[in-house]
């Protein structure tokens, strides 16, 4: 089974988790997701099967929006809700006015220390493995960027937000770090994901929903197990389409080069087999040379028009 599966993760399950369920469910081992949640967030996380698994590098960079809310007055060792406090908790009454000063400092390209709690890795170690053994742990800033970040409201020690970011930004930096900027500490106490590259909540399911749809529990809702994957053709939206005609997709899948008259001159382009089928994606090397990274497809080929 090949596809992309957008899955409303759960509070409580790492990411890792939620792939081994899945492949429990679909009885299928070649199952990767496209960006780490942490366990307390729940939200988009895309899951790509079987051959679709070679897609995951169309979607390193990918931008991410969250919704959460911050409390004010401590703040943990792991920046969020599931740490312990690393001091004394404070009475805070935050008013909208003071979190809107500080709010723009967190717009922008800004320096960012990821949490000890993190993946991020020290001398090949990834920091949160020695923080779990309470060895020192430093990480040095590293330079993110913050497209959107609105404080949406704020009740006394509780502030909701909502904010759009490039790949690599921790919003439980964000929270510690504005808690820092107060001085009264802060943590992240719960975030929610809502969009990963094109995919949104509109496209996801839960586990629950899947399982029903392999077993056919439920058989109208949904009505199959596809409908629950994304149509191919809306993956990668910002890259144009061609299809191929039976003899030249068969030369694709050959491995032997091939000339597509429909192929636009942008700098990649998606190839299709009819209408579902993805087969390669073709990359422009020069002129209208293409290198095709092969989707359904083991071999890699170069792909040019005439």
């Amino acid at each position: 089974m090949n596809g992309v599966l957008i899955i409303d993760k759960p509070a409580g399950l790492t990411s890792h988790d939620v792939v081994n369920r899945v492949r429990r469910i679909l009885g299928q081992r070649s199952i990767g997701h496209l960006g780490t949640l942490d366990p307390m967030a729940t939200g988009v996380l895309p899951l790509v099967t079987g051959s679709f698994t070679r897609l995951a590098q169309f979607y390193v960079a990918s931008e991410k929006t969250y919704e959460g809310v911050i409390c004010f007055g401590f703040s943990t060792d792991t920046y969020d809700a599931e740490g312990e406090p690393t001091g004394e908790s404070k009475s805070v009454n935050l008013s909208r006015e003071e979190l809107e000063i500080h709010a723009p400092k967190f717009r922008g390209v800004i320096e960012q220390i990821p949490p000890p709690f993190s993946a991020k890795k020290i001398n090949g170690v990834p920091a949160y493995k020695l923080a779990r053994k309470h060895k020192e742990v430093v990480l040095k800033p590293v330079q993110v960027e913050i497209k959107e970040f609105e404080i949406l409201t704020v009740e006394a020690d509780h502030a909701s937000f909502r904010a759009r970011v490039a790949s690599g930004t921790y919003m439980r930096s964000v929270a510690h770090d504005l808690g820092q900027l107060l001085g009264c500490g802060a943590h992240l106490e719960s975030l929610r994901r809502t969009s990963v590259a094109e995919f949104t909540l509109a496209d996801a399911h839960t586990l629950e929903a899947i399982a029903e749809a392999k077993n056919n529990q439920r058989p109208k809702v949904p009505a199959t197990l596809d409908e629950l994957f994304v149509h191919p053709r809306q993956l990668l939206p910002q890259l144009p389409s061609v299809t191929a005609d039976e003899q030249n997709a068969a030369r694709i899948r050959a491995g032997r080069p091939v000339n597509l008259p429909e192929l636009s001159r942008a700098r990649q382009v998606k190839v299709f087999a009819g209408q579902r089928e993805l087969i390669a994606v073709a990359t422009r090397v020069a002129g209208t040379l293409f290198h095709a990274k092969l989707v359904l497809s083991v071999p890699e080929i170069p792909v040019r028009q005439v």
